[in-house]
C-alpha cells in the first residue's frame, strides 16, 4: 500500500482551505480501501464557534472528513481526479466520541459498491483507536 503525499490531495480534490478536512493519505489499495488523517488544531476556524470556551468538531465536518478521503479513492478509480462528488444520501450514521483540538483522526473508508459513477462506502473516524463516528456515505456525479 502506498500513501500518498500531500500535495496529491491537492490535485485529486477540489476543497481548499477552510474546507479541506485530510491532511494526508496514508494508505490505499487503490482499489476498495483508503486511510487519511486529519490533525485538529485550535486554528481550526469552526472551533471558534463550536463551542466557545469548549471546542468540539461538528459531526457534520466528521461526515465531510469521510466522504473527502471516499473522493480521493473513488476519483482514482474512475480516473476522475479534480471533479467533485455530491452526497446523495447518509445512512447509519454514529457519533461515538467528542473530537478536540489536539486529536488525530485516522480516516478509514471502504468501498461498499461502485457502480455508474455512484459509490456507497462505509467510512469510521477513529481518535486514538476508539471509534469517534462512521456512516454509510452514498455519492455520485452531477448529470450534464
Amino acid at each position: 500500500m502506498n500513501a500518498a503525499h500531500d500535495l496529491d490531495i491537492l490535485e485529486v480534490l477540489p476543497h481548499r482551505y477552510p474546507m479541506l478536512m485530510v491532511d494526508r493519505i496514508l494508505e490505499t489499495d487503490h482499489e476498495r480501501r483508503i486511510v487519511g488523517l486529519k490533525n485538529l488544531s485550535f486554528n481550526e476556524p469552526f472551533f471558534n464557534g463550536h463551542f466557545p470556551g469548549d471546542p468540539v468538531m461538528p459531526a457534520v465536518l466528521q461526515l465531510e472528513a469521510m466522504a473527502q478521503v471516499a473522493g480521493v479513492l473513488v476519483n482514482r478509480i474512475l480516473k476522475t481526479e479534480g471533479q467533485v462528488a455530491y452526497f446523495l444520501s447518509i445512512d447509519k450514521a454514529k457519533f461515538r466520541r467528542i473530537l478536540r483540538p489536539g486529536d488525530q483522526l485516522r480516516i478509514e473508508i471502504e468501498v461498499l459498491r461502485l457502480r455508474l459513477g455512484m459509490a456507497k462506502v462505509h467510512g469510521r473516524v477513529l481518535c486514538e483507536g476508539e471509534v469517534a463516528s462512521e456512516a454509510e456515505l452514498l455519492f455520485g456525479r452531477p448529470r450534464n
